[in-house]
């Protein structure tokens, strides 16, 4: 099928090339006159790679907004072409009638087309049913922007349909961009090279769209109602909104949620090399961290603070902010079968880090 329509378009060329070297439509050598014809070849090409592009609503919403928008250019040029008066020249009343006609037709076009993702085909009785999928919308918002892992997750393809940025998230990131506050200015900048690099990111279906709520006040609250209005899902990391969007019937996707899910599994009984880096709430307890960010914490272990350790795992807690694994320190080779399956290569070691000590723009869950 597409080298089928590949041949369709040279041959589309060719024609428009060899009529345009025989017409000879533009003054001065045939070759002028072909060449202009392999431009406009072109550009109705590309044009046509766009159009294959659009949904069926969008397409249906063009064509009757320039349909109306011509309609109503030919009434109002019927009434300024009546008009019998000599101040206006007849030069005149013709282009200004041939510009409203362009004008009209443009901006119905373009407003039928932004618009037509609103039309409701089914009520049409199935004569223009849509035979794609449904188109699979998600907002960003402002937390899951600054986060910046949702540029990974999108590079990976594991992110379909088409991202949603509103033009009110835009206004919050540049607010914050612009804070006399330095952390938080930081963080607007960051927020503001992640939507840059995933606009940067051919592979990716990005929209900015106006739509905007004045009656509401909070962004939060803007994201809901425009979650309903498309039937998008929302992309947060902040879990207060996560909570109100699902009592509002709105579909979240939290990217915390997600990198709880893919941090490693870990049983009860398994081995662990940890740095010990801090004491823990109760007596005579040591905190560590893995790479992922997850709290290890250690019975007997703050004589340790500062210094590795081999740790056996006694317990996984799953909570709402995230994964804790509890053990305790490995001192007898034999307890719990350790020592013989560290020598099997089963033995897990895990590097730590500091716990990340920098806060989004609101609560992140």
């Amino acid at each position: 099928m597409r080298t089928n329509v590949i041949l369709i378009r040279l041959v589309f060329t060719g024609i428009l090339v060899a009529s345009g070297y025989a017409l000879h439509p533009v003054p001065g050598h045939h070759i002028i006159s072909a060449i202009v014809g392999a431009v406009i070849a072109g550009a109705i090409i590309f044009f046509e790679l766009r159009i294959r592009q659009a949904s069926l609503k969008t397409l249906i919403g063009a064509a009757v907004g320039s349909i109306m928008g011509i309609v109503g250019a030919y009434l109002i040029g019927t009434l300024i072409s009546s008009q019998e008066s000599m101040a206006v020249a007849p030069e005149t009343k013709t282009f200004v009638t041939l510009a409203l006609v362009f004008f009209m037709a443009y901006v119905g076009l373009m407003v039928g087309a932004a618009k037509g993702d609103y039309l409701d085909l089914a009520a049409l009785g199935g004569i223009f049913k849509d035979k794609t999928t449904r188109r699979d919308f998600k907002i960003l918002d402002t937390s899951v922007i600054i986060d910046g892992r949702i540029a990974d997750v999108a590079e990976t393809g594991f992110l379909g349909g088409t991202l949603i940025i509103p033009h009110f998230i835009l206004r919050e990131l540049q607010q914050v961009a612009d804070s006399p506050d330095s952390s938080k200015r930081q963080r607007g900048r960051r927020g503001l090279d992640m939507l840059n690099r995933l606009r940067n990111n051919s592979s990716l279906d990005i929209q900015i769209v106006e739509t905007d709520f004045p009656a509401v006040r909070e962004v939060d609250l803007k994201l809901i109602e425009l979650g309903k209005q498309m039937d998008a899902v929302i992309v947060t990391n902040d879990f207060n909104l996560n909570k109100v969007s699902q009592l509002r019937g709105v579909n979240v996707l939290n990217i915390n949620e997600l990198a709880n899910a893919l941090k490693p599994v870990v049983l009860p009984g398994e081995a662990m090399h940890v740095f010990i880096l801090k004491e823990g709430k109760e007596f005579n307890q040591g905190v560590a961290y893995l790479d992922d960010g997850t709290m290890v914490v250690v019975d007997n272990a703050r004589k340790l603070i500062g210094k590795n350790a081999d740790v056996a795992v006694t317990s996984v807690l799953q909570t709402t902010a995230g994964k804790m694994i509890f053990g305790r320190l490995w001192e007898d080779p034999s307890d719990n079968g350790i020592h013989n399956s560290s020598n099997n290569g089963d033995y897990r070691n895990n590097g730590t880090r500091r716990p990340p000590t920098g806060k989004g723009m609101r609560d992140e869950g």
